[in-house]
């Protein structure tokens, strides 16, 4: 009888155990992965090119959830302010909650699901084919190769795609409040203008920032941990967007409770 009662606290131990336990290697990876950065002559020439991967592949995902994400949201501010609020107020609602969260939080959760398995499944086929080894046989920084330019690019391209996102959102709901809710275009923006503050935008880059850091990092320590051949780089792909997503939504809260 104790023991099942402590079951479910033995449960949240060796769940903790293992989050700071994955947290340290993180860290661990990330500090080989900064003194790797002063081999600039490694991943400079390697930087544009995974800009280009992870940051202009990524626009139309990120542009086609933008747009439907601003089309929602003049839909149901109109249905949620009708006889109560001035209907300019859908300007208010669609720019800052594209802004502030949806913008931010959406775009980095579909960046997790093609960049974080993109960059994993790509360095776990590389680990178990013995790839990565090849390259610390030739004394070839595989940290600086592989991973610094990764994450850089990730860290550079998210906020870049995110206010692409943003821009596309609020334009989507601003068509949509002209062509379906019988707004004028000075109403519109009399809304998103109500309340806006340069900060709303810089809170997204912060945002997207990190997510972007994150999401990437993630996915090179999954590739990097990869055993167990094809089955194991489904696993380490399939675990590097979980983590991924679920770091985006802590991310998320941490920043509101720090900068809101």
């Amino acid at each position: 009888m104790p023991g099942s009662l402590l079951a479910p606290f033995s449960a949240i131990g060796r769940g903790g155990i293992k989050v700071a336990a994955g947290f340290g290697s993180w860290g661990r990876f990330m500090g080989s992965a900064g003194r790797s950065l002063r081999h600039v002559d490694v991943w400079a020439r390697l930087l544009l090119g995974q800009m280009a991967r992870i940051g202009v592949d990524s626009v139309p995902i990120a542009l086609f959830i933008a747009t439907f994400t601003g089309i929602v949201l003049a839909l149901q501010a109109s249905y949620t302010f009708t006889g109560a609020v001035p209907l300019y107020f859908v300007g208010v609602l669609v720019g800052k909650t594209m802004m502030l969260e949806l913008g931010p939080v959406l775009t980095g959760l579909a960046l997790s699901g093609r960049v974080g398995a993109n960059i994993s499944a790509e360095l776990g086929t590389m680990r178990v084919t013995e790839q990565i080894d090849a390259l610390e046989t030739m004394a070839y920084p595989p940290m600086a190769y592989l991973v610094v330019p990764r994450v850089l690019a990730g860290t550079i391209m998210f906020p870049a795609v995110t206010l692409l996102a943003i821009a596309v959102g609020i334009v989507a709901g601003w068509i949509t409040s002209l062509q379906l809710l019988d707004m004028t275009t000075p109403q519109f923006m009399m809304g998103l203008t109500l309340f806006f503050l340069p900060f709303d935008v810089m809170f997204a880059v912060i945002k997207a920032t990190s997510f972007g850091f994150m999401v990437t990092s993630i996915g090179c320590l999954y590739g990097f941990q990869t055993m167990g051949g094809a089955e194991g780089v489904g696993k380490s792909t399939t675990r590097a967007v979980v983590v991924s997503s679920m770091v985006i939504l802590v991310l998320d809260a941490f920043w509101a409770v720090l900068l809101l």
